[in-house]
Formats: C-alpha cells, sequence, structure tokens
C-alpha cells in the first residue's frame, strides 16, 4: 500500500540537494531537453531559464527543443524512444504524467513505465480570475453569485481535460456549484475571452493572471497554492478562504525509463544549484512559478500521489477522450 504524499510536503521539500555523488563521466555531450508545448509559453520560459542556469553546472550546453502535439503526447513518445543515455529528457507535467493516462483512451505512451522520474523543477500555482465588471471581488461572493444563478456562471480553460479545466472542476465540486465549461483551443485565446467578457472566469498561470490584473482587465480572487505567490501577495489562497485544495501545475524532469540512476541522480543535484542562479529565480519571479528540488525517489513519489489527486476529480466527470 502506497503511503500518501502531500503536494506541500513533497514540492516543500525544496531544500537544496547535497552534490554527494562520485564524479561520473556524464554528462559527455549536449543535454537536449525537450518541451512539450509551444515555444514562448510558461513551461518553455522556465526550462529555458532552468537550461541556461544548469549549462555551466554541468559543463556542456543544455538546449531546449519544443516537440508540441497531442496535449503533450509527441514529446513525451519522442523521449520515451530516445537513447536512454541521460543526454534527451523530458519537462513532464500534471497534465503529461496525471491526467493524460486518466483521461485518454489510447496514449501513445505509458507515464511511469516508458520514462525514470529525476527531479521536480517547478510548481506553477493557477490564480482564479474573474472577469472585469462580473461585480465579485471576494472568492465568496463569486460563488455566491454561482449558486444564485446555477449554470448561468461560464469558465474557460486552455482544452478539454486540461489541468485548468480540472482545477476548475475542483473547486466547483468542493463548493457544489453549477457553472458551464468553454473550453479553447489553448491559453492564449481563453485569456482573450476572458478579457473581452465573453465568458466569467478561469483559472490561468499567476503570472498571465497578474499581467492582466495590472490594468484592471481581471479581478485575482484566489491563488491555489498552500502559499501565497510573491508576485500576487496581497492576493489570499484559496486554503485562506476555506478551500482546502490546491490548483496548480508542476513541471519536472524525466528521462527515458532505462536511463542509469547515477545520470538521474546527477541531472537532479545539477538542477538544484541551477536554481541557486538569481537569473533563473527572477525568471521563475516573474512567471509566477516557484522553484522547487527534489530527488529521483521524491519525483516518482509525488507523480504518483499527483495521480491520484486528479483521479478523485475525473472520475465523478466521466471525461474520456480519444
Amino acid at each position: 500500500m502506497t503511503t500518501p504524499v502531500s503536494r506541500r510536503a513533497l514540492l516543500g521539500a525544496a531544500a537544496l540537494l547535497p552534490l554527494a555523488t562520485p564524479a561520473l563521466a556524464f554528462p559527455d555531450q549536449p543535454i537536449r531537453i525537450v518541451v512539450p508545448w509551444n515555444a514562448g509559453g510558461a513551461t518553455d520560459v522556465v526550462t529555458r531559464a532552468l537550461a541556461a542556469a544548469m549549462a555551466p553546472v554541468v559543463g556542456q550546453p543544455v538546449v531546449v527543443d519544443n516537440r508540441p502535439g497531442a496535449n503533450g503526447a509527441v514529446g513525451a513518445q519522442f523521449v520515451a524512444q530516445a537513447r536512454p543515455d541521460g543526454h534527451t529528457l523530458f519537462v513532464a507535467s500534471a497534465e503529461t504524467h496525471a491526467v493524460n493516462p486518466l483521461v485518454y483512451q489510447r496514449l501513445a505512451y505509458d507515464p511511469m513505465a516508458d520514462f525514470l522520474p529525476i527531479t521536480l523543477f517547478a510548481d506553477g500555482p493557477f490564480a482564479l480570475v474573474v472577469r472585469s465588471g462580473l461585480g465579485t471581488d471576494t472568492l465568496d461572493a463569486f460563488l455566491a453569485l454561482a449558486r444564485s444563478r446555477p449554470g448561468a456562471l461560464t469558465y474557460a480553460s486552455w482544452g478539454i481535460g486540461s489541468t485548468s479545466h480540472l482545477a476548475a472542476a475542483r473547486v466547483i465540486q468542493a463548493a457544489g456549484v453549477d457553472m458551464l465549461h468553454v473550453p479553447y483551443t489553448g491559453a492564449a485565446p481563453a485569456y482573450t475571452a476572458l478579457v473581452a467578457a465573453q465568458v466569467d472566469a478561469m483559472f490561468m498561470n499567476a503570472g498571465p493572471a497578474e499581467s492582466l490584473s495590472r490594468d484592471g482587465r481581471v479581478k485575482v480572487l484566489g491563488i491555489g497554492s498552500s502559499t501565497r505567490v510573491p508576485l500576487l501577495p496581497a492576493v489570499p489562497t484559496l486554503r485562506e478562504q476555506g478551500m482546502q485544495l490546491d490548483a496548480a501545475n508542476w513541471f519536472g524532469l524525466v528521462g527515458p525509463a532505462r536511463m542509469p540512476a547515477a545520470a538521474a541522480t546527477r541531472i537532479a543535484e545539477a538542477s538544484a544549484e541551477a536554481l541557486r542562479s538569481p537569473a533563473a529565480q527572477e525568471v521563475f519571479r516573474t512567471q509566477g512559478i516557484l522553484p522547487v528540488t527534489g530527488t529521483p525517489d521524491q519525483a516518482r513519489a509525488f507523480i504518483t500521489a499527483d495521480r491520484e489527486r486528479w483521479a478523485a476529480v475525473i472520475r465523478p466527470l466521466n471525461l474520456r477522450l480519444d
């Protein structure tokens, strides 16, 4: 029986790792990190900051390779089939390694059997935002309005089965309200619809939420993490407002399943050291994303537990996609 591991315990165990591994003949060539999303998004931005800071630590170039498609499955399949020598890595997330196997009937990779977890490197809390003019300045007021108008309020997401969709579903389940889901084909069109008042609310990354709220285009009601985000220090968490749940994404490095354990440990150590870089920390801060570290064993335990957390949200939705 697996002992449950809390998100806060693992992501909060972000003490930087000691460099205790004996010297390895690794890496002996450039390291490629595959990002399964388009360039310019939050995942890509923080991964590039990590890669730049890791290069001098490992003594080799660390390059980012964007391979978007199929909700992350294109990039995942590429890395799963790559040579397992530790030089090709993948940016895993809640979507690729927890949600996808729960909602897709046919998935081209197995998130546990095909990959070796290496380390978490980022926690991306979501912000619950509402359109300007909705007239609700607090989470309680927003939920009260939803209860008074069952099915009338709408919330956007960047796709059916996305973490943005499921984060909202988690709050809706916990609050016992009824709202209409309006999925878009990506984050950008969803943000545009919200600002244009075509939808009423959505969960988005904290960085864009701060940017859109700066001139009053949206109102940020809550942060989906256990602690407040430095980028939005005045915004309370959902937990502070009585909702005992998190709404966030995470990013981690994984490699092909047969990757040497010693190489995985070396990458985890290098990632932790890279995250000490002031340049990397500033990029993370501006994105509203928190840098974290951990061992391969901690990463595996966290991914397993996170899949169970999302399963509890997905089961009542009876959500299955081709």
